[in-house]
């Protein structure tokens, strides 16, 4: 099984780049995208469709803002819609498709670095995230968790983390909250069980040459509940077209969907 997470940072502007040229060539089972931007009536057509995907999107209530959406071209017994937690559902930031046994979802966690009054937003969300979680991990289905997460978990995941502990993505709290998710919570970075190398990010910022210089950060993963632990296969993430300030993370899995 293969699943593909972007945050394609408006899905109309992605689509100019060749986001929607590209991706039947990576042959994802399922693909779930990120800060989309766009309700369904702004993206009719055949410009936004794949041929024998299946499309559902979960935008904001704002015009123009966060929103996720997922292709999949497996058959789902049933699609969820948030969290039942409104400030967090307004904006469009929770979906997920549901098959025997496993849910596979796309989150759009906020970022905190327009102010304090937003980063505490953002620990709000954490920890209403945090318990619906554990509720994943205790539930009788496994679970694949892709997104953008919004924070870097270890020094290795940035370029610059000696300058970055004081700003939000980097933050001692998050790290932790981090640490608890993938320490006693028992859930499992999926890119990190293949691939321990430094250097690997899926975000740099417009500023400064940062993608050419690669002075970047991984906040894009793909998380899973502990009984997929060692289900990991392959990982890449695709940095060659830039169809977005985020690179796609590409990963394939030693399991397999209904047809």
């Amino acid at each position: 099984m293969r699943i593909l997470t972007a945050n394609v940072n408006g899905i109309r502007s992605a689509q100019r780049k060749g986001f929607f040229r590209w991706l039947p060539y990576q042959r994802a089972d399922v693909i779930c995208l990120q800060e989309i931007r766009a309700h369904a009536h702004q993206i009719p057509g055949r410009d936004y469709e794949l041929n024998r995907y299946q499309r559902f999107l979960h935008p904001a209530e704002r015009k123009g803002y966060s929103g996720v959406a997922i292709y999949t071209r497996h058959e789902p017994e049933d699609v969820v819609e948030g969290l039942g937690w409104k400030p967090f559902d307004s904006e469009g930031r929770y979906l997920e498709v549901q098959f025997p046994g496993l849910s596979i979802v796309s989150l759009y966690l906020p970022s905190g670095s327009s102010g304090d009054v937003r980063q505490q937003v953002k620990y709000e969300f954490m920890d209403h995230l945090l318990e619906h979680l554990r509720a994943c991990r205790n539930s009788d289905r496994e679970y694949i968790i892709c997104g953008d997460w919004n924070i870097a978990h270890k020094a290795i995941d940035l370029k610059n983390w000696r300058s970055n502990q004081k700003n939000s993505g980097f933050l001692p709290e998050e790290r932790a909250w981090m640490d608890q998710l993938f320490g006693p919570e028992g859930f499992v970075d999926a890119f990190r069980e293949v691939d321990q190398r430094p250097d690997q990010y899926t975000w740099w910022s417009n500023r400064g040459q940062a993608r050419a210089k690669n002075v970047g950060w991984r906040i894009d993963y793909q998380v899973l509940t502990p009984g997929l632990k060692n289900k990991s296969r392959r990982a890449r993430i695709h940095t060659r077209d830039h169809f977005s300030d985020h690179a796609p993370l590409i990963m394939d899995y030693e399991l397999e969907l209904p047809r």
